[in-house]
């Protein structure tokens, strides 16, 4: 595939994902349109040598995966992995209330979000419900408002001469959006505004109530190629839906009968703990069910690899002193191996060695990635995966401004040599 048209459906399904729900429902709806036949979770698996299947869970997280013709424990699993989850702002259970006038919802802020660019966007809503339907039977639906509907203004420069100084956000006091005027104090049920928007999305599921909710707001403002010569991708949510996209096309490319693995986990931003996050045992439970018998999973794991695909920090041209001066990645030069020395990042020689020969071989530039030593390293579900199943496992992604902002920056050209990148990884017969 192309960068244009590469480009083109990346930012088309980001701006389709404001959620993790809606990710993974993207992330389903092109697997099976690619011929992955869909495996409930609590039903028996009748695995066809060659075939291709998807499982997900919690609406939320996804495995993608095509079988060989030769039993895993000869061949092990080509594996990568992301997250489907970002920083961002979370609607509370009773979240409306009105103030002077103003109905506005209550939120939390999810992950490490970097809060001020919330400020002054035109903002919607979207996420996953639960309801009771006609026949009095429990169903979930996603709904998106899709349009703006909450804003949160800024105080005015006037009312806080130092703003430009040394502006605090309280996260409590000053998030919570505005989303109409009220004439009375009394506010509006939320659930009953909830009921009439899923009514109007699914009118044909007999919504009768909306009985709970796991709702985010979002930026209304598609991404978009940005730069004089389109050198940038602009959006919200590169971190981790970029990784998400870019893997998902290069299994879809992938030859038909490779042993190749895609695992998108939820809740990577808070620390991974849950049913479908990287440290719970949703990859363990379908290694287990490929190699039904321990022996022939520990034999499968130790001649498979994981590619931890999760953005990296560019070096910032007006912060470059942020940066370790040699390991400092450019936007467009490629993707990045990340390493940590207190094993944040699971990279090692052994992975990092086998990335660089395949970078090599397609012709992907390659850099690296350091954290200052006076500084704190984040980390990845790679060293989560790892330990949880001992597979061997790099740490990359292609350089990033501004991540955990409400609108991310990366290079145009390196979503192609990721894609390009992953590809010779999935194919690698070694």
């Amino acid at each position: 595939m192309n960068r244009q048209d590469l480009n083109r459906q990346l930012i088309d399904f980001i701006r389709r994902s404001p959620t993790p729900f809606h990710a993974t429902a993207q992330l389903r709806r092109r697997l099976e349109e690619a011929g992955f036949s869909a495996l409930p979770e609590g039903a028996h698996w009748r695995l066809e040598p060659g075939g291709r299947y998807l499982v997900t869970r919690n609406d939320s997280s996804l495995i993608a995966f095509s079988l060989g013709e030769r039993p895993l424990a000869e061949s092990g699993l080509r594996m990568a992995g992301a997250h489907t989850d970002s920083p961002c702002l979370r609607v509370k259970p009773e979240a409306g209330s009105v103030h002077h006038g103003y109905y506005q919802l209550g939120v939390e802020v999810y992950g490490g979000a970097l809060l001020n660019p919330w400020f002054d966007r035109d903002l919607s809503i979207a996420g996953r419900i639960g309801y009771r339907d006609a026949d009095g039977k429990l169903a979930s639906a996603l709904i998106d408002f899709g349009t703006p509907v909450a804003v949160i203004p800024s105080l005015a420069i006037h009312l806080d001469r130092e703003a430009n100084k040394s502006r605090s956000i309280d996260a409590q006091k000053h998030l919570p959006p505005l989303l109409m005027r009220c004439e009375t104090e009394d506010a509006p049920e939320f659930r009953e505004l909830l009921l009439r928007q899923a009514r109007r999305q699914h009118p044909a599921a007999g919504i009768e109530a909306v009985l709970d909710f796991e709702l985010s707001l979002y930026d209304c403002q598609p991404p978009a190629l940005t730069g004089l010569d389109g050198d940038f991708i602009s959006g919200a949510r590169l971190d981790n839906l970029l990784s998400c996209f870019i893997g998902l096309q290069a299994l879809l490319d992938t030859a038909p009968g490779t042993p190749a693995l895609l695992v998108c986990n939820d809740h990577e931003e808070v620390g991974s703990a849950s049913t479908s996050g990287a440290d719970g045992p949703f990859l363990k439970s379908v290694l287990q069910r490929l190699c039904p018998d321990a022996e022939s999973l520990a034999r499968c794991v130790d001649r498979s690899w994981l590619v931890s695909v999760d953005n990296a920090h560019g070096i910032h041209p007006n912060y470059a002193d942020r940066h370790d001066a040699r390991h400092g990645p450019l936007l467009n030069r490629g993707p990045v191996i990340k390493v940590n020395a207190g094993q944040r990042y699971a990279t090692n020689s052994e992975t990092a060695s086998l990335f660089r020969l395949l970078c090599q071989q397609a012709e992907v530039p390659l850099q690296s990635f350091v954290v200052r030593s006076d500084l704190a390293c984040g980390s990845t579900i790679g060293p989560i995966t790892a330990s949880n199943i001992g597979v061997r496992t790099l740490d990359v992604g292609v350089p990033t401004f501004a991540m955990h902002s409400i609108r991310e920056l990366a290079g145009a050209r390196d979503s192609e040599y990721l894609y390009r990148a992953l590809g010779a990884f999935f194919a690698y017969d070694g």
